[in-house]
């Protein structure tokens, strides 16, 4: 239950959520432990097999852009290697999770042995002073996992619903729902909320599926800056990055892809990440009544020590036919963790948290926030945890003690 005599609950008036692609917290976050032991990331000695049987070592190496080609496969059948080792559940019906298949999954992208080994790389602190400037100077989750072992479409789904109706894959499916949208609930309660995707020629196929009915909750991330800058922001805010290099429709010309989806630049999604923080953050009206989330959606295929826990089903299965795999999936286990940060003027700095969360917990947090009591959820969102109540601080950080990113 949220503690509302909070004086940073008492003070909120928006929460923002930006959901970037496809990295694993190890790869992105894990080279913090060296310096910061209370984030569980890397100790620099975890290994994985290649194919050949050879134990690769974790590497700080981890590339801008240009390493991860060909993109790492993070379909259902792949996830389940990665997460399992290969071991299936007809050689073993009690397997446990290991974290010691993605070398072997990527192998299977290309069939070199060399290449394969770059799925262990990752960053050091210094190739992301955005990310590792606000996950040390706000709060960092140590166990925010993506809500099912699978791709984009049915991870978002989770934010979006606290469900992915059965589906596993990119299949569109966003059809006879049997639980609405946070959005949804949000309107007809009488609150405010928004959906900025980049631009049209950026707009994924979750955009253009999500809400068709309802195009007045759309924006676009210029609509999201000038929302800021006219104090016009709505309760509820999620953004999406830029899918693609594309041309700017405006003429301004290229814009790249700013999603850090392999093989994307990950400095675009740095400067697109500083974006979103500078519009809030140099708005003092905006700043001290503002959460931001910042979540990556699934971990696109590359690796982290961490196993998945189990969790609440949400009533649904989806057979072998939908999985890939010889055996049904009952939602009752989590994906691979990912990267997520809480940031707050209201949050400590240096905070880690360490309890469960996962794309379910958007909704269940801004559904606790906002409307309260709400039946019909899924059972996962339900039973997810929520996040405003690390909002926890008496006196608000000061103007001085909280960072500020140079505009491009």
């Amino acid at each position: 239950m949220l503690n509302r005599t909070l004086p940073g609950i008492q003070n909120l008036k928006h929460v923002v959520v930006l959901m970037m692609e496809n990295r694993s917290f190890d790869h992105m976050l894990g080279a913090l432990h060296a310096q910061y032991p209370q984030i569980d990331g890397l100790i620099g000695h975890e290994t994985n097999p290649d194919t050949t049987g050879v134990p690769i070592t974790v590497a700080p190496d981890a590339e801008y852009q240009s390493q991860l080609d060909p993109d790492p496969d993070h379909h259902f059948p792949a996830v389940d290697l990665q997460i399992f080792g290969g071991v299936t559940t007809a050689q073993n019906p009690n397997r446990t999770a290991n974290m010691q298949g993605f070398v072997k999954s990527y192998y299977n992208q290309q069939y070199n042995v060399t290449h394969s080994h770059k799925i262990l790389n990752y960053f050091t602190p210094q190739k992301l002073p955005v990310l590792a400037t606000l996950a040390t100077e706000f709060a960092t989750f140590n166990r925010w996992f993506s809500s099912i072992p699978g791709p984009t479409l049915c991870n978002r789904a989770f934010a979006h619903y606290g469900t992915s109706f059965g589906q596993v894959s990119m299949d569109v499916f966003y059809w006879n729902k049997q639980y609405k949208s946070i959005y949804e609930r949000l309107v007809a309660n009488g609150h405010s909320t928004r959906l900025y995707y980049f631009d049209e020629a950026s707009s994924s196929l979750e955009v253009v599926n999500l809400l068709q009915n309802q195009p007045a909750l759309f924006g676009t991330f210029e609509d999201f800056l000038d929302a800021c800058s006219r104090n016009r922001l709505p309760e509820y805010s999620f953004i999406e990055p830029n899918y693609t290099d594309h041309e700017d429709p405006n003429g301004r010309g290229e814009l790249v892809a700013s999603d850090q989806h392999p093989d994307h630049d990950v400095r675009a999604g740095e400067q697109f990440i500083a974006s979103v923080y500078n519009a809030v953050r140099n708005n003092p009206k905006l700043w001290p009544n503002t959460a931001i989330l910042i979540v990556y959606d699934e971990h696109g295929g590359i690796y982290d020590h961490v196993p998945p826990p189990s969790c609440t089903p949400d009533g649904f299965v989806a057979q072998p036919t939908a999985t890939g795999t010889p055996d049904p999936f009952h939602f009752d286990r989590l994906g691979v963790r990912v990267p997520a940060i809480l940031i707050s003027p209201w949050i400590a700095r240096g905070t880690v948290i360490n309890d469960v969360f996962e794309h379910a917990s958007i909704p269940a947090t801004i559904t606790e926030y906002l409307i309260g009591d709400y039946i019909e959820r899924s059972p996962r969102e339900i039973a997810a945890n929520t996040f405003l109540g690390y909002l926890n601080q008496n006196i608000m950080r000061s103007d001085n003690d909280c960072p500020r990113f140079k505009n491009d």
